[in-house]
């Protein structure tokens, strides 16, 4: 049975049928000869050897690059012309071996290019340093190594940070400054004496916060009142209520002068812990009459120190310490956008029992009155509690955020 044979099928014996047009290769006839054929397959494997050789040695001098797509199937590169190169710019399009080699080549010039002037600049480099080292060695030869910067001692613990710390810390800082400031003006001093007893420390980052707003001001009111009272007799007793961290003494005792300086916070030195609202520890009486010998102060000076709600108590006490009569001065200095109305403030002071003298607005951020004290007659608590609710007539000074 042949091997395509099946019941009721039938193949014909010539499949396709040989016609002259057939376009198929037709292969040698080598008649079967043995020799022939091992001939012809020598011939072939050497042709197919040269074809590997020749794709590995083309495969080393032009190393394909990754994710780029090369000749798939051995096909060959064919050169196009300049219209047909422009025309296959599109996606996807490949460029020719010979775009391809002159690119390469442009790249490798250019890499000497740049190799060799770092070269050239390297030797220059280096012969300018070592120039350098020689005359600094010659130098620190005939030179004794400089003495330590005090400033490098002691290194506070803000040294050493980024600038983007540092801007984070000053932040802070101003941000912990005016919750401070806000709470004393916005309170009364008894308030403000609780709060510094369980934090001291709240007293100096205030006062720290403030130096740094004194910086930005036209003019310093304390530096104006040193300046004032450094012509004083030497015998003149002068006490700044709320000093902070008494600069006035600072500046004034040194020239014999008697600076006495109170504020919520002693500094063991300069500063005396008092509640300037309430109780100055000083001699003094309410009455004109009470105890007038006892009276030892000729200027008080109140330097933005009317801070608390019950600002008008530091009036009050500031007429009990002091002399009577011209020979008693009350300096007030205060932050010009703090006024409701002038002349309502001026009132209220003369009704404590002073009379104005003189009143200087010519800064734009500062207002300095001059008070002297006058008699008046004891008041009763009916009459102090009325005159401490118009301490609205300033306002809280509250400091922008910058």
């Amino acid at each position: 049975m042949a091997l395509f044979e099946v019941p009721g099928w039938t193949v014909p014996s010539a499949l396709v049928a040989e016609t002259s047009n057939s376009r198929k290769r037709k292969r040698p006839d080598t008649n079967g000869a043995p020799d022939n054929k091992i001939q012809s397959a020598a011939i072939n494997v050497e042709k197919l050897m040269k074809k590997l050789s020749a794709a590995e040695k083309e495969g080393e001098e032009h190393p394909k690059k990754k994710g780029k797509k090369g000749n798939a199937g051995g096909k060959p590169n064919v050169q196009r012309s300049e219209g047909e190169r422009k025309k296959g710019q599109g996606k996807g399009a490949q460029p020719t071996k010979r775009e391809r080699g002159e690119k390469r080549k442009d790249v490798s010039v250019a890499g000497a290019d740049v190799k060799g002037a770092d070269e050239h600049l390297g030797k220059k480099n280096k012969k300018k340093q070592a120039a350098e080292e020689k005359n600094h060695n010659a130098d620190n030869a005939t030179k004794e190594p400089p003495a330590p910067s005090p400033s490098h001692k002691n290194k506070g613990p803000a040294e050493g940070l980024t600038t983007m710390q540092a801007n984070m810390k000053h932040s802070l800082d101003g941000a912990r400054f005016r919750w401070i400031n806000e709470t004393l003006y916005k309170s009364d001093s008894a308030q403000a004496v609780e709060m510094m007893r369980e934090n001291p420390s709240v007293f100096t980052e205030y006062h720290t916060g403030f130096r740094h707003q004194v910086h930005l001001w036209p003019i310093n009111p304390v530096s104006h009142y040193i300046s004032t009272l450094s012509s004083y007799d030497s015998k003149s007793i002068i006490v700044d209520l709320g000093c902070g961290d008494a600069a006035l003494a600072r500046a004034l005792v040194p020239n014999g002068l008697t600076v006495l300086s109170y504020d919520l916070v002693s500094d063991g030195a300069f500063v005396v812990h008092a509640d300037i609202c309430s109780r100055i520890p000083l001699p003094g009486g309410e009455d004109a009459d009470e105890g007038e010998d006892a009276q030892v102060v000729q200027v008080v000076v109140c330097a933005l120190s009317l801070m608390s709600t019950n600002w008008v108590g530091c009036i009050r006490e500031a007429w009990r310490i002091l002399k009577p009569g011209i020979r008693g001065e009350l300096k007030i200095a205060e932050v010009a956008s703090r006024f409701t109305e002038v002349e309502e403030f001026t009132s209220l002071v003369s009704s404590v029992g002073f009379k104005l003298r003189s009143k200087d607005d010519s800064n734009t951020h500062f207002t300095l009155f001059e008070f002297t004290k006058v008699a008046r007659k004891a008041k009763s608590d009916k009459e102090w509690s009325k005159l401490m609710e118009r301490g609205s007539v300033l306002k809280p000074c509250e400091y922008k955020r910058r």
